[in-house]
This record gives structure tokens, C-alpha cells and sequence, in this order.
């Protein structure tokens, strides 16, 4: 967490604030976030300069400066991006030019800055692999044929697809019901389509809903999304499915938890 649902909604809440705004300070309280460059270079790279786009790849947030550079955020597990912030807990806070402040926050300060002269140079960026958004059924049922990896670990593999994690791989599964053990190769063609949609609607939805806020995860405004009540697997062990009404079981896969049906998913 957060996946892409929630890192496109926090890109979309961007959008609409602080496109076209000025950089005029940056506050460093905690230079552990700041990845690459010194936090010397970090504040005098950014001061001065216009919020010109926001682009987002898998789970990462890139801001495109005037100045050729810029702004990688990778909010990972407790990283959030708030406006207008108060910088009361932030760990790097940014001043604008309309006077208010956006948050980098992140607590345990898993989550990570960089200022680059060019994004995709970028090491873990390269390394992504597409976006469900971004390929057609076609390539996605080649992309599992010759796969003995289990569907669940695969689907949350940023090699293989890129942006769906662990709860979006769980609620998929459930609506394509497929079992999450199920060997990737083992799928037929039928359900590789249906498991495909599924993924796409999964995702269309939970950004519909602004994403799950089931931990730290709080959009631009630091209201909750709400798609964690829409889940109809994940997070709900023992409670009843909401096809058979059997008990949701959860297993570790992969050294996640992973919530499914057994009835349901096959």
C-alpha cells in the first residue's frame, strides 16, 4: 500500500492544485526521506522552480519541474502527500507561491524523495513491467502461458505487471474466481480474459472510490478514499462471502496475507 489506485488518485488530486505553482522554500525535518541528491542540492534544485505536470508510473509519483528536473515520490508503505499541509508532521514541506504548504509526510519513513535530472534513468523504473491500462487481452494471456508462478504472486510481481498489489490481486482473483495457488500456466484462455477484466474494473473502481484507506493511505486533502468498504474479500477473514456465504479464509502466499472463497474461487 498504496497501490495504483491510490497513488492515480492522489496524481489526479495534484492535478487540480498545484500545476503552475512555484517552489519558493523547501523544509527539510527529516533528511532520511531524501533519497539522492545531498539535501543541500534537494533544496536548491527545487527552490525557484514551477510545478509544470504530474506523471505517475506503477505506484510512483514524478512531478515535472521548469527547471528539466524532477520530483520522484515513492510513497510506498506510510508515505502520504498532503494540501494544504501544516507542516506540523511532515518530514519535508514544501512552500508555494499561493502561500499554502504541501506535506511529504511518512512515519516510519519507509517512503523516499529524489530529485532527478531525468526520471527514467531511473533503476526501479526501468525494471517495471507494463500496466494493466497499458496492454491489450492478447498480450496478457501470453504473459501467463509459460508462467509456473502462482497467479497471486505473480499478479503483485512489479517485474512482470505493474501497480496492482496485494489487495487488488486478492479482490481480482475473487471476481474472476480463481483460486490465488492457481499455477499462472494453469489458467485457460477463458479465464485469463475474465481474470484481465476483472483487474482493469477492480482498479477503475477503486479509483472511482479514491482508493482503500486501510492504513496510512489518505488522499491529497487527508480525507480517507472509500473503496475499503466495497472489498469483498480482503480484510474480511472469517466474515461471510458475499456470493456462497461461506468464511473468507486467509493464508500466507508469497509472505503476504491473502484473503479468498474457498467455495467461490477454484
Amino acid at each position: 500500500m498504496p497501490e495504483l489506485p491510490e497513488v492515480e488518485t492522489v496524481k489526479r488530486d495534484l492535478e487540480k492544485v498545484i500545476v503552475g505553482k512555484k517552489i519558493t522554500e523547501v523544509c527539510v525535518h527529516n533528511p532520511r526521506v531524501i533519497r539522492e541528491p545531498s539535501e543541500e542540492k534537494f533544496k536548491k534544485g527545487l527552490s525557484g522552480a514551477v510545478i509544470k505536470g504530474i506523471l505517475r508510473k506503477a505506484k510512483v509519483l514524478i512531478l515535472e519541474l521548469s527547471n528539466g528536473k524532477s520530483l520522484v515520490v515513492h510513497l510506498k508503505m506510510t508515505g502520504q502527500l498532503v494540501y494544504p499541509g501544516s507542516a506540523e508532521k511532515s518530514r519535508v514541506s514544501f512552500c508555494l507561491s499561493d502561500g499554502k504548504i504541501l506535506d511529504f509526510n511518512d512515519q516510519r519513513l519507509f517512503a523516499d524523495l529524489r530529485l532527478l535530472d531525468d526520471w527514467r534513468n531511473l533503476k526501479f523504473i526501468q525494471g517495471l513491467g507494463p500496466e494493466p491500462f497499458d496492454i491489450a487481452t492478447g498480450q496478457f494471456k501470453t504473459m501467463l502461458s509459460s508462467k509456473k508462478t502462482k497467479i497471486k504472486p505473480l499478479l503483485m510481481d512489479q517485474t512482470f505487471i505493474s501497480g496492482i498489489g496485494n489487495l487488488y490481486a486478492a479482490e481480482s482473483l475473487f471476481r474472476a474466481k480463481i483460486h490465488p495457488e492457481r499455477p499462472a500456466q494453469s489458467l485457460s484462455d477463458k479465464e485469463k480474459e475474465l481474470l484481465f477484466s476483472e483487474i482493469k474494473a477492480t482498479l477503475k473502481e477503486a479509483i472511482h472510490y479514491g482508493g482503500s484507506s486501510i492504513d496510512d493511505y489518505v488522499r491529497l486533502s487527508g480525507e480517507r478514499g472509500n473503496y475499503a468498504r466495497h472489498h469483498k474479500v480482503y480484510g474480511r477473514e472469517g466474515k461471510p462471502c458475499i456470493a456462497c456465504k461461506g468464511p473468507i479464509k486467509r493464508i500466507s502466499l508469497g509472505g503476504r496475507g491473502t484473503y479468498f472463497c474457498p467455495q467461490c474461487q477454484r
